[in-house]
């Protein structure tokens, strides 16, 4: 049975715009949209032992350059983010920057990805994709000195352009 959305009462929520009257997901159509400049900052992180993090740092792991190959995958991510959640839409990406920062605090790294474009749909999915991505391969690269590694807390921190304004992690209840 078919539940007809247009139909259902509504709550104090924008309606969702990747389903169509039916309830049936699409691929919002944006050509009307205005070209902008947009640009997205996610964040995240990766929890290991103390002595973990010191080897990374050190370069003593058997894969090689964890932290190189995880800042490329997570650029790779970023640009292959419409193949990969199906109704996100294909971008130019302009730039695509990911920084991992050791923090013995945590002990761990700190993942940070920036993403920039002009278009006319925002690139938040692809900020998010690429701290992903970087921590999975972290977590990959290291994962013969520990497999109790956590991947922790991502999340998108800001973002600016478009029509819906600019966003700044915690300005909303969040």
């Amino acid at each position: 049975m078919t539940q007809n959305f247009s139909d259902t009462p509504s709550i104090d929520s924008p309606p969702l715009t990747h389903l169509d009257a039916q309830g049936q997901a699409h691929m919002v159509d944006v050509s009307a949209k205005q070209q902008t400049v947009r640009e997205a900052i996610a964040v995240g992180q990766v929890r290991m032992r103390s002595e973990t993090l010191a080897a990374i740092i050190a370069g003593n792991t058997p894969k090689g350059d964890v932290l190189a190959t995880a800042r490329l995958a997570g650029i790779m991510a970023a640009k292959q983010t419409a193949q990969l959640i199906p109704l996100c839409h294909p971008l130019p990406l302009h730039k695509v920057e990911v920084t991992l920062h050791p923090d013995a605090d945590l002990p761990g790294y700190r993942i940070q990805a920036l993403v920039k474009t002009k278009a006319e749909t925002g690139v938040e999915m692809e900020a998010l994709t690429a701290v992903s991505v970087t921590a999975l391969t972290l977590y990959d690269m290291a994962k013969a000195l520990e497999k109790a590694m956590h991947i922790e807390n991502i999340h998108l921190v800001s973002k600016t352009g478009g029509k819906s304004g600019d966003y700044q992690a915690g300005e909303d209840g969040d």
